[in-house]
């Protein structure tokens, strides 16, 4: 079969599978009993801030790190497999630029397919199926230094692809890029959706997120919350979502005045305007002539950044 022929082979187990999964430092726990699964052929979201424990887990998943506790499955194959046959399955493409820049994008291609032991038979089809995909239409002996950016990350796209690997683990991997490349990038983690593979991706832009068939929020080591993108819109916002435009400037002590008032569940900056959730209509109600002669009041449908703020971020108003 084409390696990216668009067939889908229907797979009955999850493509990831974890329970209780725990890692400790010495006395610091960087993931602390976090269970969930990830469907074949899933955009998977996983999102936190810095230092959450984001990190942390892919590397055991892809067998780079092993576990203090818990249970962990990818793509049908456990850890007590060993990391060999865990890293056969899978793809990794890390937050910073993995190639090198002072080699040619053939020589990283095919210094990477000898990791793999790919035969060159192999390689060679491969290589031109993921450039046929990529849309790389560059030389081949052009060095990865001299290549823009958005175009060095699909050429690590393609070499975390070379192999024919089941998940993809996607370490921000648009970070530092223009929006038009991220833009590119993204329709390319698509079709690797729409052909099969299961996607597993990290990132801190929240349209990207938007773009997740499902996503896991991470704080402090644990999963606080799993859902849709709307699902989580609607459960870290069960009541009306407004946006506060300011008639006129607003000094500090206003702002932090407004921050504080009971009204809200949630009031935080937003570009020149605020968005805000009051914790009951009926409150709002009460409250909002004093609030309109300052401010520009409408309702709005809440964002993956609100529920960032709120939920992973921990503001509570």
């Amino acid at each position: 079969m084409n390696f990216f022929s668009g067939e889908v082979v229907a797979v009955s187990e999850a493509a990831v599978e974890v329970k209780d999964l725990t890692v400790r430092f010495n006395n610091f726990i960087a993931v602390d009993r976090i269970s969930f699964s990830v469907h074949p052929g899933e955009i998977f979201g996983f999102l936190g801030a810095n230092g959450a424990g984001k990190t942390t887990t892919i590397r055991v998943l892809c067998g780079l790190l092993y576990p203090t506790d818990g249970y962990v499955r990818v793509a049908g194959v456990s850890l007590d497999d060993g990391e060999r046959a865990i890293k056969s399955k899978v793809g990794y493409m890390s937050q910073k630029f993995t190639l090198y820049d002072d080699l040619t994008v053939e020589e990283n291609l095919s210094f990477t397919a000898s990791l793999h032991k790919l035969d060159l038979k192999t390689y060679v089809e491969r290589r031109q199926e993921l450039f046929d995909f990529i849309a790389f239409d560059r030389p081949i002996h052009d060095f990865v230094r001299d290549l823009p950016g958005g175009t060095k990350q699909q050429i690590s796209l393609a070499a975390a692809l070379l192999h024919n690997p089941e998940i993809i683990f996607l370490d921000e991997p648009t970070a530092g890029v223009t929006p038009v490349a991220r833009n590119r990038f993204w329709s390319l983690i698509r079709k690797l959706s729409e052909r099969g593979k299961t996607v597993f991706v990290t990132t801190h832009y929240m349209d990207e997120a938007e773009q997740c068939d499902r996503i896991a929020l991470m704080r402090e080591g644990k999963i606080i919350a799993l859902d849709t993108p709307g699902g989580l819109k609607r459960s870290a916002f069960p009541v009306p979502m407004l946006e506060f435009d300011p008639k006129e400037s607003l000094s500090f002590a206003e702002v932090s005045e407004m921050r504080q008032d009971r009204v809200f569940l949630f009031f935080e900056p937003y570009g020149l305007r605020f968005h805000a959730a009051v914790r009951s209509e009926k409150e709002w109600e009460e409250v909002r002539p004093k609030f309109e002669q300052k401010f520009n009041v409408r309702q709005i449908k809440p964002s993956l950044e609100d529920v960032f703020i709120q939920m992973v971020e921990g503001k509570t108003g």
